[in-house]
């Protein structure tokens, strides 16, 4: 009796697929390699699966991950052995994807190897088997430690806002503080973009490494006559004004992932559509602004994020130095403008 061979996996056979194009010299040392994204549209696959498959191409030696690049074709060299999958009963001592060292599962190696995906591939490509998969584990080990992925991206938003510490001992007055803070939490989402994703701003995340950036904030703006709603108020503001920025560093990887263009790279391809908007009639201000900026405008986040929060921290003085003054002026038994008496 001729037995039937086993169906090869889906994410076998995209590994086997990208493997001969490096093989063949189509793919080059160096060279990108299909995002997550691409792979799942490319070959009708689910974001799980294309993750998957490139966790193996890693673990195979065909590929490696370089930060701020991608997903590169690895240099010639010999690849490793493949892994065997490790059964549900099997020990929990795993390889990481990373580092190619041996780990031992717990809920802190879960959530780190998931900070990793989330990081290079956009918090889409998170999920509990992607986690898995990184991990070298079996597929529903990860709930032993971890009880969904919603529990499982409150852990790493805790343990990312976390990264960032104050001093002990806080210097300088309330602006010098307010502007520590806001540049603390830039570096938290520069590092991590996915998380200005995660969250409503009406549903606050209750995470204990969170409250203590409201900590440092609020602490700054108390003891100068503002009222506890406005300081909860402006906490809010400059808080939602990080974050939304923040949320176009994400979104830019979610763009080059889904067209396969750099951001210099798209804005060229507009370069028609642009002028065609300065040479009409209908928006004159914009076509002349445009125009009057020597060599183009150039949107660099990290400079806009710098340049805006200038202006929202003068507001924040302008309110300040009020509540002074009505605070004074009632010390010095003058009525508010519109207050009574005979």
């Amino acid at each position: 009796m001729v037995s039937t061979p086993e169906p090869v996996p889906p994410y076998r056979r995209i590994v086997d697929q990208i493997a001969r194009r490096i093989t063949d010299g189509t793919l080059a040392p160096g060279e990108r390699v299909p995002s997550t994204r691409r792979i799942a549209r490319e070959w009708n696959v689910a974001l799980a699966t294309a993750t998957k498959a490139l966790t193996t191409l890693r673990l195979e030696g065909l590929v490696e991950t370089l930060p701020r690049v991608g997903t590169v074709v690895a240099a010639r060299r010999a690849p490793r052995r493949r892994p065997s999958a490790p059964s549900a009963e099997a020990s929990q001592t795993a390889v990481s994807a990373a580092s190619g060292a041996a780990v031992e599962l717990s809920r802190e190696t879960i959530v780190r190897a998931a900070l990793e995906i989330a990081d290079r591939e956009g918090l889409g490509a998170l999920s509990m088997r992607s986690v898995a998969a990184r991990l070298g584990v079996a597929a529903m080990s990860p709930y032993r430690y971890v009880p969904s992925k919603d529990d499982l991206v409150l852990l790493m938003a805790d343990a990312a806002f976390g990264e960032e510490t104050y001093p002990a001992e806080p210097t300088g007055d309330w602006r010098a503080r307010l502007e520590l803070g806001a540049h603390t939490l830039w570096r938290t989402y520069r590092r991590h973009p996915w998380l200005a994703q995660v969250g409503a701003l009406t549903r606050p995340l209750m995470l204990p490494a969170l409250m203590d950036h409201a900590e440092w904030a609020l602490a700054a703006l108390d003891g100068h006559g503002l009222d506890a709603a406005t300081m909860l108020d402006l906490h809010v503001l400059l808080y939602c004004y990080v974050q939304g920025v923040a949320v176009h560093l994400e979104r830019e990887v979610q763009a080059e992932a889904g067209t396969g263009l750099t951001e210099d790279q798209w804005m060229d391809r507009q370069g028609p559509a642009l002028a065609a908007l300065v040479a009409g009639e209908r928006h004159p201000v914009f076509a002349r602004t445009v125009g009057s900026v020597g060599d183009g405008y150039d949107l660099d986040l990290d400079s806009l994020f710098a340049f805006g929060l200038g202006p929202m921290l003068d507001g924040v003085g302008a309110m300040i130095e009020a509540a002074r003054a009505r605070a004074g002026g009632l010390r010095g038994g003058v009525l508010p403008q519109g207050g009574g008496g005979e």
